[in-house]
C-alpha cells in the first residue's frame, strides 16, 4: 500500500452537530467514551497498512491538532505520519476551503510532494470499519479511474443520500443526488441476495473515494469553479471516466447530526453491536492517557460502557456511555445518555490542574436524574437535578442547554445549579 496516500476531509463548521462543534471541529468530537471521530478513519488506514495520512480542516482545529500530535507518532522505520493541513492563504487563494474538492485542490502542493500513484479520500465524521486494501484491490482489478465505496440502502433511506446506479460489472452509470422516494423507479442496482432480501437495492455513496493520482489532479485542477466531489466532480466523472462501485455491506453511520451521534454511541452498548470496538484485528486507536480503571461502588449498571478513570457511587446506569474521568455521585440515575466525561478529575485542585478552564467540580451531583441526553465534557450538574425531555420537544434552547433532534444537550464546561429541571 506504499503507493496510496490518504486524505481525510475534516468538514465544515459542523452546524448540524452544534453545540458539540461549538468549541471543536467535527473530527475532534468525542466518541464512545474515550475516542474522537477522527480516530475512526485514521485507525482504518493504519489497520490497512496506509501510513501517510493528511487531515484537511479549517474550523476550530486546535483540539484536533493537539489530539493528533499526542496520539499518532510513527517511528522512522515506517516513515508514516498523520499531518493536519489547515486552510491557508496563498497567492492562488485567500479564501476558506469552499468545499471538499476545493480543499483537496488547494492541498495538492503539499500532497504531491510525496511519491504516490493513488489517493484515498475519506470523511472525518463516519463510524465504520473497512479494510481499504480490499477496496484498492477492487479498484485495480476493475481497471478503474475512480472507485466509490457504496452501501445498499432501502427506499425509505435512499432520499437522504446520493444514489448511484451500476451495471452488472459494478461500473457506475448514473448519479442521483437525494432523489425523492417517489422517483426511485429504475434506480436500483445489482446487489447481493442478502441485501435484496432486506429491500436494500439502492446504492448510496459513502463519500469514500480512490482516485488515480493523475485523474484526481486533472479533474480538480481543470475545473477550478467546481468545489464539491459529491455534487460536481463525481457526476461529471461518471460521464467521462471509468468509475466503479466498491460494495460495502458492513455497519456504517454518517455522524452528521445530533441524533445520529447519539444513536451511534448508544449502539455500542448493545450485547453484540454491529460495530465492534473489541475487535483485536481492527483496533480503534486513540490517545493513551494512562488512566486507572473505573471504580464502581454499590451501583447497578446495565448495558453500558464506562471509561477509565471514572467513579460511580451508589448509582443506577443503564444503556449509557460514560466517558473518561466521569463522576456520578450518590443515588444518581443515568439512562439512555451519552456522558462524554472530563479532562480532569472532580477532586483535582483548580489551582494546579491543567486545563484551567471549566467548572471546579465536574460530574453529576447526588440524587440527580438524567435521561435521553448528551452531556458534553467538563459539565457540572448539581444535586437533585432532572434532565429529561419530558414534553418531547424537538428543538429548543435555554440557559446552558439545547434540545436538538429531541435530545437534550448540555454544552462543554456548562454548570447546572442544584435543583434545576430541564
Amino acid at each position: 500500500m506504499s503507493q496510496l496516500l490518504s486524505v481525510i476531509l475534516g468538514g465544515g463548521a459542523g452546524t448540524r452537530l452544534f453545540p458539540l462543534t461549538r468549541d471543536r471541529s467535527k473530527p475532534a468530537v468525542p466518541l464512545a467514551g474515550k475516542y474522537r471521530l477522527i480516530d475512526v478513519p485514521v485507525s482504518n488506514c493504519i489497520n490497512s497498512d496506509i501510513n501517510r495520512i493528511f487531515v484537511l480542516t479549517q474550523y476550530n482545529s486546535a483540539s484536533l491538532n493537539r489530539h493528533i500530535a499526542r496520539t499518532y507518532r510513527f517511528d522512522r522505520f515506517r516513515g508514516g505520519f498523520v499531518t493536519i493541513l489547515a486552510a491557508e492563504q496563498t497567492r492562488a487563494s485567500k479564501e476558506w476551503f469552499q468545499g471538499t474538492a476545493d480543499a483537496v485542490r488547494r492541498s495538492l502542493p503539499h500532497i504531491n510532494t510525496y511519491k504516490h500513484s493513488h489517493v484515498l479520500i475519506l470523511s472525518g465524521d463516519q463510524l465504520y470499519s473497512m479494510d481499504y486494501r480490499k477496496m484498492f484491490a477492487h479498484h485495480q482489478a476493475s481497471d478503474a479511474d475512480i472507485t466509490i465505496a457504496t452501501i445498499p440502502v432501502t427506499a425509505d433511506d435512499a432520499p437522504a443520500f446520493g444514489i448511484l446506479k451500476t451495471d452488472e460489472d459494478s461500473v457506475i452509470t448514473e448519479f442521483h443526488e437525494k432523489p425523492d422516494r417517489s422517483d426511485l423507479d429504475g434506480k436500483e442496482s445489482p446487489v447481493s441476495d442478502s441485501m435484496k432480501a432486506e429491500g436494500r437495492i439502492y446504492l448510496a455513496s459513502m463519500g469514500i473515494y480512490i482516485f488515480g493520482k493523475d485523474v484526481l489532479n486533472t479533474m480538480i485542477e481543470e475545473r477550478p469553479d467546481e468545489n464539491d466531489f459529491g455534487h460536481q466532480i463525481i457526476p461529471e466523472a461518471i460521464e467521462k471516466k471509468r468509475v466503479v462501485s466498491y460494495p460495502f455491506e458492513g455497519y456504517w453511520s454518517d455522524i452528521g447530526t445530533i441524533r445520529s451521534f447519539f444513536e451511534a454511541n448508544l449502539m455500542l452498548t448493545r450485547p453484540s453491536p454491529p460495530y465492534n470496538v473489541y475487535n483485536p484485528s481492527a483496533p480503534l486507536y486513540t490517545n493513551s492517557r494512562m488512566l486507572p480503571p473505573a471504580k464502581i461502588q454499590s451501583s447497578y449498571v446495565q448495558a453500558s460502557l464506562i471509561a477509565e478513570g471514572s467513579l460511580v457511587v451508589n448509582s443506577q446506569v443503564s444503556n449509557s456511555m460514560i466517558g473518561l474521568r466521569s463522576y456520578l455521585a450518590d443515588n444518581t440515575t443515568v439512562k439512555n445518555t451519552v456522558v462524554m466525561g472530563n479532562d480532569y478529575y472532580r477532586w483535582h485542585d483548580p489551582e494546579v490542574r491543567d486545563p484551567v478552564k471549566g467548572p471546579s467540580k465536574p460530574g453529576i451531583g447526588a440524587e440527580s436524574y438524567v435521561e435521553g441526553a448528551i452531556i458534553d465534557k467538563n459539565v457540572s450538574i448539581g444535586r437533585r437535578c432532572i434532565i429529561k425531555n419530558r414534553d418531547n420537544v424537538t428543538e429548543a434552547e435555554g440557559d446552558n442547554y439545547y434540545i436538538k433532534d429531541g435530545i437534550v444537550v448540555i454544552p462543554k464546561n456548562a454548570e447546572i445549579p442544584d435543583d434545576t429541571i430541564i
